[in-house]
């Protein structure tokens, strides 16, 4: 057996930070080190949502090695400052994998920035590391598919970088059986591609009965039936069709859409929703601390979660899980044969309606209103498909479990 000497990740978030990418990577480094493993982890000196904050360039937490050594300073706010942070970051990313790894050690690599793998690649090669791809979404593809034509003469080059890394690599780890499909197309060796899903902090977040949660009360909710959503609204989603829903709900008193996050798209659809006269049906909150995430993710009845159809395989909304866990059902407005839309209807844990379809969504909003057993049944398979299939201690003994399979090889 070849033992793996250590296991460093690289990602542009870690801890403290609370991002999706940073969360992941954090909940894993920690867990590794209480198993006993040697852990390293190279990231930014920043956080997702405060630029001004700037992290210590090295320290040692919970038994990770955690170097940091590259802070984004023009923003995410204009393309072209967010692609000179981008370009640095793999830079500093790729001279830290060569000064701080050796021989025999395993790299996990994620997709934040993009392209990652594809940076790293030429130093995991040179200094014979084992390279993991630890992949949230692909790109260039997910760029083409939000539009971005200035990124499109330089395509096929990135792909074919991206795609090198892929076959490259030990492991390519996809997050659903949609990008494992995709993985397989862009040249990744099917031996090489394992699944394993994102998680949520499902012992925190348990189902909490509407009468129980105290935000409902705060925020005026107790005799509403509620339609969320939770966390960033960003480029792959769309809104029209819900926006479509609330015109044929704008009557229904009893019916209000809560919005708790924010989002590339949250001011477009503040905007949308003034011009149409429905600010009496939305109510708008900010991202609420992680221990309230357990009041704010059961405040509705029911979640929506959106996706546009060009994203499928390229993205995994990562939301749905801890939806889930919550014990609510969600309505997927999401290509019908897609990943979330496939273990919505497997697992019967809400509803699918196809983007564009305001009337079916408005529809399936009523009958979950007029129904509450039927809302409360799907929350309750939302739940108990979580435990079986996507749990926290699960996911996180795949990653072990792959980790294992590696030190063979």
């Amino acid at each position: 057996m070849n033992s793996v000497k250590r296991i460093w990740f690289v990602n542009r978030f870690f801890y403290p930070d609370h991002s999706a990418t940073g969360q992941m990577v954090s909940d894993l480094a920690f867990h590794l080190a209480r198993r006993g493993r040697r852990i390293g982890v190279i990231a930014s000196r920043g956080v997702y949502d405060d630029p001004q904050i700037v992290l210590p360039a090295f320290e040692d937490h919970g038994g990770v090695a955690i170097h940091r050594v590259a802070r984004a300073r023009f923003g995410r706010s204009k393309l072209i400052g967010r692609a000179t942070d981008y370009v640095g970051m793999y830079g500093a990313f790729a001279a830290a994998t060569a000064r701080l790894t050796e021989s025999g050690d395993a790299i996990v690599v994620k997709s934040d920035p993009p392209m990652l793998s594809a940076a790293i690649a030429p130093i995991s090669r040179a200094k014979r590391l084992r390279q993991i791809n630890w992949l949230q979404d692909l790109y260039p593809e997910v760029a083409l598919g939000l539009g971005l034509k200035a990124l499109q003469p330089l395509a096929p080059l990135l792909a074919a970088a991206r795609n090198a890394s892929l076959r490259f690599a030990t492991f390519n780890v996809a997050i659903g059986e949609r990008m494992s499909d995709r993985l397989k197309q862009c040249g990744a060796p099917p031996e090489q591609i394992r699944i394993i899903s994102n998680w949520c902090d499902d012992e925190a977040i348990r189902p909490l009965p509407r009468q129980d949660n105290p935000l409902r009360e705060a925020w005026g909710l107790q005799e509403k039936f509620v339609v969320g959503y939770s966390g960033n609204l960003g480029r792959a989603h769309e809104y029209a069709t819900l926006l479509g829903a609330a015109e044929q709900l704008r009557d229904e008193q009893n019916i209000i859409f809560l919005f708790i996050g924010g989002g590339h798209l949250t001011s477009n659809l503040r905007d949308e929703i003034e011009r149409r006269g429905l600010t009496s049906t939305f109510q708008f909150r900010p991202y609420q601390d992680a221990g309230l995430l357990p009041q704010s993710l059961s405040a509705p009845d029911v979640h929506w979660i959106s996706l546009r159809p060009e994203m499928e395989g390229l993205i995994v909304p990562s939301k749905f899980y801890g939806i889930a866990a919550a014990g609510r059902p969600t309505i997927a407005v999401c290509d019908p044969a897609g990943e979330i839309a496939t273990l919505v209807k497997r697992h019967d844990c809400g509803i699918v309606v196809t983007p564009g379809d305001g009337p079916g969504l408005a529809e399936a909003i009523r009958s979950l209103a007029r129904n509450p057993d039927r809302g409360a049944e799907m929350g309750r398979n939302a739940r108990i498909m979580l435990d079986s299939c996507f749990s926290r201690l699960s996911c996180l003994g795949s990653w072990e479990e792959l980790f294992d399979e590696l030190a063979k090889t």
